[in-house]
């Protein structure tokens, strides 16, 4: 016989406030499993009720914590034919433990109704969420839940200052009305006030039962963003052309937008902004590629977009400390120096070198390998060799590898001057052009 797992919700606050549902399973259960013990209802609970707080002491990630719980709570379940299993609030409410347990095919589940800290929100707040069109995001998700929105919504999870900065941060254009604050609902020292946004996460004492109400955004949380992500999925589903498109269809594409946006680079006047409508449409265009990208890999499972910005992010935040932590260095080379250090251990390069693609431009390619020997410490004298090379040219025996170490030397010496030997051959070719046109 399959084991059977009955869910039941302990309210948002005292005793008072569990529902006679919840009391009559938990009553008849051979086992009770509550998720956390830091609760004000919790004495309801019969005396062996078996607690899952240890669980969030030996795990890395919240997930971690959640699979661990679903298995302690299936094991007892299958040892004693059924269970039951306690949480917060209600069991459909901001709970992910009771989601995996719904998707487990080991076990049968019954979900009993409970309130929710929802519930007293709305009676606090003195609105109706359906009339007002509240939707309910996750602090922890605000970026990526409240985007496109405009208000109004109910933040919850906010357990902890960091989570209100991100919230706070995630605006470009701070309300001007203050925003609610509503902190252990249906308890003693149940609090329920107005903050401005801009002290939002200085002003806040933030905890575990912390959720804020903001009646309105002037500007919403990328909004453009979210709309042109939208537009790509809407590419890809509706077009016949977009949906044939693979990550290696779209290579020659990519390359082809990489190069004219290097165009409008160099046309591109920063001092009058001439050029600045071509310059954005082009960055739009490399955009899409990546959007593009990123939406074809999350139809496979692979990533998300959400995973390319938060790994772009993370990576680059750890790679620079003298901005976000407390290191400090004496100069550019030795900023330089820890960079490639940092990549090197990132990636568990056997060689600098590792990471240098391959596909590149020649003299670009010579470019990077000159700059990452330097950054660690190894040059090779160049001026000279390329100046005997040079008098070889002139005699015309110069030969084919001698020409390869010509450019090589060139490369180098384009380095120490500081100039992108790439950036100018390619400068030069446009000039040459221009008089070729001109003759």
């Amino acid at each position: 016989m399959t084991p059977h797992v009955v869910i039941v919700g302990l309210g948002p606050g005292g005793a008072d406030l569990v529902t006679a549902g919840t009391l009559d399973a938990l009553s008849t259960a051979p086992a009770v499993i509550a998720r956390t013990e830091r609760h004000p209802a919790v004495t309801v609970l019969p005396a062996a009720t078996a607690f899952c707080d240890d669980l969030y002491e030996h795990a890395d990630t919240m997930e971690e914590v959640y699979t661990s719980i679903v298995e302690r709570v299936v094991g007892d379940a299958e040892q004693r034919g059924s269970a039951v299993y306690a949480v917060p609030g209600s069991p459909v409410v901001a709970e992910r433990t009771v989601q995996l347990l719904l998707a487990d095919p080991r076990i049968t589940t019954e979900v009993v109704p409970a309130l929710s800290f929802l519930d007293l929100t709305w009676v606090r707040l003195g609105i109706d969420p359906i009339d007002a069109g509240v939707r309910v995001v996750d602090g922890h998700r605000f970026d990526v839940d409240a985007a496109g929105q405009r208000g109004p919504l109910l933040v919850c999870q906010c357990d902890s200052p960091l989570v209100l900065s991100d919230v706070k941060l995630s605006i470009e254009d701070w309300p001007d009305e203050p925003v609610t604050v509503l902190q252990r609902l249906g308890l003693p020292d149940e609090r329920v006030f107005e903050v401005e946004w801009a002290d939002l996460d200085r002003s806040v004492d933030a905890d575990h039962l912390t959720s804020v109400y903001i009646p309105t955004l002037e500007s919403p949380v990328a909004s453009e963003l979210v709309r042109f992500d939208q537009l790509v999925h809407a590419l890809r589903s509706g077009c016949p052309w977009d949906r044939q498109q693979t990550h290696d269809s779209l290579k020659r594409y990519l390359l082809e937008e990489c190069y004219e946006l290097l165009e409008a680079i160099d046309e591109f006047d920063s001092d009058s902004g001439e050029g600045s409508e071509a310059l954005s449409e082009e960055l739009g265009d490399v955009l899409f590629q990546v959007f593009f990208h990123a939406t074809i890999a999350a139809e496979q499972g692979w990533f998300t977009l959400a995973d390319v910005a938060r790994t772009v992010h993370d990576k680059l935040y750890d790679r620079h400390p003298h901005v976000f932590g407390g290191a400090k260095f004496e100069s550019a080379d030795e900023l330089a120096a820890n960079w490639e250090a940092s990549k090197q251990a990132e990636k568990s390069r056997g060689s600098v070198m590792d990471g240098i693609p391959a596909e590149l431009p020649a003299l670009l390619y010579a470019l990077k390998v000159h700059k990452k020997a330097a950054a660690s410490d190894y040059t090779e004298a160049a001026p000279e060799p390329v100046a005997s090379l040079v008098a070889g040219v002139a005699a015309a025996d110069l030969d084919a590898p001698s020409m390869g170490e010509l450019l090589l030397g060139l490369a180098e010496v384009a380095r120490i001057a500081g100039i992108d030997p790439e950036d100018e051959l390619r400068q030069a070719s446009r000039r040459f052009i221009g008089r070729f046109d001109a003759r």
